[in-house]
């Protein structure tokens, strides 16, 4: 049975920590073996260290493991994958939690030779009556959709163990690990099925914030490896944009709002990288996002 690592990248998650290790935990698998859940504390500075450490004792799978400073996500990854025993690894976010048998689905797929990576399906628990929060609904939701022409890693992603390191510096370490397998010869496919729950901002400021900082990231691995990230191809997005607007044709004003800032911070982001602007693999912590229940 082959084994897995799961690894949890954390800074001051102590609002959500046990959700996502619980819901990581409870994971019931009938292929793949849970080896061991690594959990990355990034210079946390709240208690997250304590609660981690205590969540151990009841499940010996997990470890901590305390980076003293914050150095960026890409660097967290770096460590999972160094001190990984898996055949399989797999990348949770510390504030997301994973819905019943998504570990499972996500894995599935990687029982084929030509599978390299998996990427899960992330669900917003935003509720969809601001704006905002539609817009964060539509954001995944289209997500979703582009992901069934083709697929988009991230939130939640299985791949096999080769070792990879990060560049320093990668924003977008998700999108860097799927060019990988792809100029290695691997496949990588989409499981639907796998659900991650996670947040979105609450506020326009936090989403703006948010999205710029990802589109700088995708917009830097076309800059620094030559490699588009599908939602960036304007065909995919187009017609996940369409799809998205039949069924949601009611909520037009919602859905245009929802464009404009989208587009607004990916203009920012492209004047930012054109101008060679340090990349945000350090970024600020978008409170909204941190409160799951």
């Amino acid at each position: 049975m082959p084994s897995t690592t799961v690894g949890v990248c954390a800074h001051n998650e102590e609002r959500n920590i046990v959700r996502s290790l619980a819901s990581i935990s409870s994971q019931s698998l009938d292929s793949f073996d849970i080896a061991e859940i690594l959990v990355v504390s990034s210079g946390s500075t709240d208690r997250t260290d304590d609660i981690v450490r205590g969540y151990s004792s009841e499940d010996p799978r997990v470890r901590l493991i305390v980076q003293e400073k914050r150095e960026g996500k890409y660097s967290a990854v770096n460590l999972i994958v160094s001190e990984a025993k898996g055949e399989v690894i797999v990348l949770v976010n510390a504030d997301n939690a994973l819905a019943p048998g998504a570990l499972s689905r996500l894995l599935e797929p990687l029982k084929e030779a030509g599978i390299g990576m998996v990427g899960g399906h992330p669900v917003p628990v935003n509720a969809p009556d601001t704006v905002v929060g539609f817009a964060v609904r539509m954001l995944w939701d289209m997500h979703h959709r582009l992901s069934l022409i083709v697929p988009k890693t991230g939130e939640l992603v299985a791949f096999r163990n080769l070792r990879l390191q990060l560049p320093r510096g990668t924003n977008t370490d998700e999108d860097w690990i799927r060019m990988e397998m792809e100029r290695r010869g691997y496949a990588i496919v989409y499981a639907q099925d796998a659900v991650v729950w996670n947040k979105g901002p609450e506020t326009v400021r936090d989403f703006w914030k948010q999205r710029t900082r990802v589109n700088i990231g995708e917009r830097y691995m076309k800059k620094r490896f030559g490699y588009t990230v599908p939602t960036w191809n304007a065909s995919f997005l187009f017609r996940a944009l369409l799809s998205f607007m039949k069924d949601n044709r009611r909520h037009l004003g919602k859905i245009l709002a929802g464009v404009l800032l989208e587009a607004s911070a990916r203009a920012y982001a492209s004047l930012y990288v054109r101008l060679s602007r340090p990349d945000l693999h350090v970024w600020n912590v978008v409170d909204s996002t941190k409160d799951l229940s």
